[in-house]
């Protein structure tokens, strides 16, 4: 009988009837999404010399919460300053045919500058449809050198959001087309579908931290307050908090409270996605990733992948991401995650 009643609930949850009607407002440098009438996120797309991709910034709950970090397009008092790159929801990756395309920003380090970085420049807005599941297909280039080579992989991406009362919903699927002869994503840490979510949803510490990355560039991140942060993971297996990076897992839940009450956050993994269930780059600072492409950092080497596609062979990435002003159960987040394998192929 729970069971029946949780599937009884989200079915009405995600039912057609019970959602709101998506609409957009298509502008020069973004496309805000609204669920209902009520502003929901941006597809943000404001050029180069802005940031060096097109992300979904800010993000919003269904009663108006922002869940992510507002630094360094908005910043505001109390967040971390670390990670410039990270920046809304993106997808992207540290390795394809020796470019660097998570690190890059304009806020880069000068110890950086010297290394080989990418662009994802955002080409076109391929359609709208609006409705109770509101789409939205988009194009992409991923160029070498800085932005001024070759383009190496070609990138169409369709949003597909949806609302209700307390739950908002986006899919992301994203299809990569070899143009170079050969592609070659390099096994990576940093890597490939993340948020970088707002101070109250980190996991406190109480410690500082250095981060390094591929090419042995420390970032410092000092104690700050704890006041107000709130946030654990939980994985589909069973794992929490900092425990869960580098481990694999069908979704990852991020919870906490703000606004004085519950919000979660949660990713859920795709049947179809290589190496699903895949590893998590989900760390307690803010980052909250998935890296399906990078085994051996996350195996201890036990495992690699070096995953190359041919000139015009493609590789495609599903993922759904529940924003709620609630907690979500693990029942409801199994029967979630069921669904989405069904509905997405």
């Amino acid at each position: 009988m729970k069971n029946l009643f949780i599937i009884c609930t989200l079915f009405l949850s995600y039912s057609s009837l019970a959602q709101d009607r998506v609409t957009f407002d298509k502008k020069s440098d973004k496309v805000d999404v609204l669920v209902g009438g009520k502003y929901f996120t941006s597809y943000f797309f404001p050029g180069e010399s802005q940031l060096k991709k097109a992300v979904l910034f800010p993000i919003l709950t269904a009663q108006g919460t922002t869940i992510t970090r507002g630094y360094p397009l908005i910043p505001r008092a109390g967040e971390r300053v670390d990670h410039p790159h990270h920046v809304g929801m993106w997808l992207n990756y540290e390795d394809v045919n020796g470019y660097d395309y998570w690190n890059n920003s304009n806020s880069i380090v000068e110890s950086l500058k010297s290394h080989k970085m990418g662009t994802i420049r955002h080409e076109s807005i391929q359609k709208i449809s609006e409705g109770t599941q509101g789409s939205l297909v988009v194009t992409a280039s991923w160029v070498d050198e800085n932005g001024k080579g070759k383009k190496v992989l070609e990138e169409t991406t369709s949003y597909v959001f949806s609302g209700s009362k307390d739950i908002r919903i986006i899919d992301r699927i994203t299809t990569l087309t070899a143009i170079s002869d050969v592609v070659t994503f390099k096994d990576v840490k940093d890597g490939m579908f993340a948020i970088r979510v707002a101070r109250q949803l980190e996991i406190p510490s109480n410690k500082p931290d250095v981060f390094t990355d591929a090419h042995g560039v420390e970032t410092k991140v000092s104690v700050m307050d704890n006041t107000g942060v709130t946030g654990n993971y939980l994985s589909s297996e069973g794992v929490k908090g900092e425990a869960v990076w580098s481990t694999r897992a069908k979704w990852m839940n991020l919870s906490g409270k703000m606004d004085n009450h519950s919000i979660n956050v949660a990713i859920l993994d795709h049947p179809a996605n290589v190496t699903y269930p895949s590893y998590w780059h989900a760390r307690g600072y803010g980052l909250f990733a998935i890296n399906p492409l990078g085994l051996s950092a996350f195996s201890n080497g036990k495992a690699s992948l070096n995953y190359t596609l041919l000139k015009g062979e493609f590789i495609s990435f599903r993922y759904r991401t529940i924003i709620a002003d609630r907690d979500l159960s693990k029942d409801e987040l199994d029967i979630a995650q069921a669904k989405f394998a069904r509905e997405v192929k």
